[in-house]
């Protein structure tokens, strides 16, 4: 089930970066756009990573009977934060002009698609799931 979520929010995240890519003739901030988003998934990857770690860890010192476990889980996170890091840097590494010729998929997302898919990877980021705790505080 995780992986099958990483995979589409990397599809997700493909299309967006796809359609920004195609967008850049007519509005040139969108390669800024394009940049801080990859930066910004790297980064969350990193700091999801780290934490989960950090649980484990927690989980480990309290518990200390479910060991082997809590090394294969470790090992997992280890694993799915390497796999989205190799995806964002192939993206990376992709020339814009490339990046259009990668697409996962035929069809072309518009500019409303584009919207749908900002506002559900950022529903996805911890402060959008902890937004009404702040706001009952």
């Amino acid at each position: 089930q995780a992986s099958g979520g990483e995979d589409e929010i990397q599809q997700l995240q493909k299309a967006l970066l796809d359609y920004l890519d195609e967008n850049t003739e007519t509005d040139a901030s969108l390669v800024f756009s394009r940049k801080f988003y990859i930066a910004q998934w790297f980064r969350d990857t990193t700091m999801e990573t780290e934490k989960a770690i950090k649980s484990q860890k927690d989980e480990d010192s309290s518990e200390g009977t479910h060991h082997a476990k809590d090394i294969e889980t470790t090992g997992q996170i280890m694993h799915r934060a390497e796999s989205r890091k190799k995806f964002l840097r192939s993206i990376i590494k992709t020339a814009p002009s490339q990046f259009s010729t990668l697409k996962m998929n035929s069809d072309t997302v518009d500019y409303e698609d584009a919207c749908l898919i900002v506002r559900y990877l950022a529903s996805m980021r911890p402060f959008a799931q902890s937004f009404d705790i702040y706001l009952t505080q």
